[in-house]
């Protein structure tokens, strides 16, 4: 076995490891005898029950961060992107596992392998509940005085989904946790993944809210409503976990898909209400239960605030595009040493618009080919995209944006097909060109076995055309270029015939004045940003757990052991929830300082730009008739694309008919016809399509 294949090894058991001790969780071999026995040995170091939970619960997910950052620095380096010019394929049991089984609405497209791990999830929680329930009410004979039978398995049953509940939040913020090192090291990115945070939050929403509704019936056939605002000493705040519900439902119900997609600001500033909700829920359920969900909190928090750092400097921006059908290209300067593979994403903020909000871009430059810059497409379509395009021609010789990111996957894994079918609808199209450049660049090195390359694109109008001018940067297009096997379709569904140049307005660029405020891109914590991320995360978590034995020996301890007073429960929450803020503030913030200075001293600054005053290119678009082909690339793109007017493409056709052992289909656009094509994949018609959506909506 490899050295790669042992690390990922270790990595898996460890993760199995831990699996397994939520599995043993609910019975009563762990109570009576891993938890007892650990508790006895953790006794002397005055940690206890808490001490069990951060044994078992937090410190296996913690050492897989810390050392997966350790590896992934390490896999980068050395691994040479003529690596990728390899012809990997996918294994028949690979292939199999990852294609798409479910493709519907409310849960979007599910591949197998995503189908068995959720059903194994559902498994974990309906083995827990089961199991808690069977020594529940094994243990009815002590219930409360004066209760009935019938009434203390409605408290239990109430009581135990609370429980389930909190089993889902030990994996909601894994996955948008954006920077983390746990989903490359399983292939996946917060793009990607970002559907297992919406699975989870409806789920643990549903389990809180039935927790919630039992418990107030339970209260109020014994009479006893005052229990809900109650803040016990010695036991969990109801009152917490009344407030804490109040707030989770408004951040649920904004975001359910219709809701969302009606009002998606109001979701976006609702969902910030988050920080409010943690703290509440975790004033509930006490320090016990903080353990078990501290790992996927406390990678999130780390993230959130090395974004938030990033996010306050300014980023210096070059120059911008607007195309003829609305469609804006954001040139960032950025530091040479930034690498990112293709399809990322870009946050961007411009306070002119609106200091809160954010949104994600696709980055359409290639970090190989464009060393010193940085792309991202932006499609007129919702309110704030308008008032950046209104802005944008408005004659302005400055505007102040800030950004964070890039995000993306860990290899240009597409590579690894014989043939590639890219399918885009409007703006869809994005993601395709980091793709159709980091092709371009590939085709340099000897040994590359360029892929067969469809690309399907369908607009509304011919004015999208020039989308296509994208796929090709600026300057610097190889001369190589015509080896590639590239089909272009491109589809206009709301014209039947050709528009003339008369018609459209030409392409036009602007450039913006340098201030001594921007600076480049660059990764956040500069070029061996895994190693210094897992330098923040081991450091930090072994800080915290210092601070807390200090706290707990030298306070807690002698309050709990010297006097009749019993420390109480909610303060325990709050002394692990302000460690915790505090070890991340301090250590991530002298991480990023010392990287950000030493940035600063290999000269990482922006290039400066004399041009002042906004130009207008005068070349139009080559795909209007009458439009002259500027260069050799352009007239190469040209050649190979077919135009058709007044008519959709045929997916299932399409697809059908190639030939080739190995295709990748890759989908980008509107969910239905992300979905068309998932549903062709599923259908086992061929069995060798390998399809793959790119997007943040199911």
């Amino acid at each position: 076995m490899s050295s790669k294949g042992m690390v990922r090894a270790i990595f898996l058991m460890v993760f199995a490891v831990w699996l397994m001790i939520w599995v043993m969780l609910p019975t009563k071999l762990y109570k009576n005898t891993w938890k007892s026995n650990l508790e006895t040995t953790l006794n002397a170091t005055y940690f206890s029950g808490q001490g069990t939970n951060l044994l078992l619960f937090s410190f296996p997910l913690m050492f897989i961060a810390a050392f997966g950052c350790a590896y992934l620095h390490f896999q980068n380096k050395s691994t040479d992107s003529s690596n990728h010019s390899k012809r990997l394929g996918l294994d028949s049991a690979t292939a199999l596992l990852k294609r798409p089984v479910v493709v519907m609405a409310p849960l979007g497209i599910v591949s197998a392998l995503e189908l068995t791990f959720a059903a194994m999830f559902v498994a974990l929680l309906i083995w827990s509940l089961a199991n808690y329930l069977y020594v529940s009410f094994g243990n009815l004979h002590m219930h409360k005085e004066g209760e009935k039978i019938w009434e203390a398995k409605l408290r239990s049953v109430s009581l135990r989904l609370g429980y389930i509940g909190n089993i889902c939040w030990a994996f909601l913020f894994f996955p948008v946790t954006r920077g983390s090192s746990v989903l490359p090291l399983i292939g996946l990115t917060s793009e990607s993944s970002i559907k297992y945070h919406i699975w989870l939050g409806h789920l643990s929403n549903i389990l809180f809210a039935a927790h919630t509704i039992g418990f107030i019936i339970y209260w109020a056939i014994t009479n006893q409503m005052a229990e809900m605002v109650e803040w016990s000493k010695t036991w969990v705040s109801n009152v917490a976990g009344v407030i804490a519900i109040v707030i989770a439902m408004p951040m649920w119900v904004t975001s359910l898909p219709q809701f969302r997609r009606m009002k998606y600001e109001l979701f976006f500033y609702t969902h910030h209400l988050y920080l409010l909700y943690i703290f509440f829920y975790v004033l509930h359920v006490g320090d016990g239960y903080f353990c078990m969900i501290l790992p996927g909190l406390f990678l999130f928090l780390i993230d959130r605030y090395l974004r938030f750092l990033q996010s306050r400097q300014r980023t210096a921006l070059l120059s911008a595009r607007i195309l003829p059908c609305g469609l804006l290209e954001l040139n960032f300067s950025k530091t040479p040493g930034l690498y990112y593979n293709p399809t990322s994403i870009l946050f961007v903020n411009v306070p002119r618009i609106s200091k809160l909000q954010w949104h994600p871009f696709t980055v359409s430059s290639n970090c190989n080919m464009e060393t010193d810059e940085l792309s991202v497409v932006i499609k007129c379509q919702g309110s704030w995209s308008h008032k950046l395009y209104k802005e944008l021609g408005s004659s302005l010789d400055r505007l102040q944006v800030s950004t964070e990111g890039p995000y993306g996957p860990n290899s240009s894994h597409f590579l690894r097909h014989e043939c590639l079918v890219l399918v885009s609808g409007g703006s869809g199209i994005s993601p395709f060109i980091s793709i159709i450049r980091e092709i371009i660049f590939q085709i340099q090195k000897p040994n590359f076995k360029v892929p067969r390359i469809i690309m399907i694109c369908a607009f509304k109008n011919s004015a999208d055309l020039a989308m296509l001018d994208l796929l090709l940067p600026i300057s610097g297009t190889p001369p190589q270029i015509s080896q590639i096997q590239l089909q272009i379709e491109a589809y206009i569904t709301r014209e039947e015939k050709q528009q003339t140049t008369e018609t459209h307005k030409p392409l036009q660029t602007i450039w913006f004045k340098p201030s001594p405020l921007d600076s480049a891109i660059s990764a956040t914590l500069g070029p061996n940003n895994w190693l210094w991320l897992g330098a923040i995360i081991s450091s930090s978590f072994l800080m915290f757990l210092l601070l807390l034995g200090i706290v707990t020996r030298y306070y807690i301890y002698p309050i709990d052991h010297n006097t009749e007073q019993i420390y109480h429960f909610s303060y325990r929450a709050l002394w692990d929830m302000f460690l915790v803020c505090v070890c991340i503030f301090i250590v991530s913030s002298v991480v990023f300082l010392w990287c950000k200075k030493q940035n600063a001293r290999e000269g990482n600054r922006i290039q400066k730009r004399e041009i002042a005053t906004p130009v207008t290119s005068p070349g139009v678009s080559p795909w209007f008739s009458g439009a002259e082909l500027e260069s050799l690339p352009h007239q190469s793109l040209v050649q190979a694309t077919k135009v058709h007017f007044g008519s959709r493409p045929d997916f299932k056709k399409t697809l059908l008919d190639l030939k080739e052992s190995d295709v990748g289909v890759l989908a980008c656009g509107p969910r239905k016809m992300r979905h068309d094509v998932a549903k062709i994949c599923a259908s086992g018609l061929a069995q060798n399509l390998h399809f793959e959506s790119i997007s943040f909506t199911l």
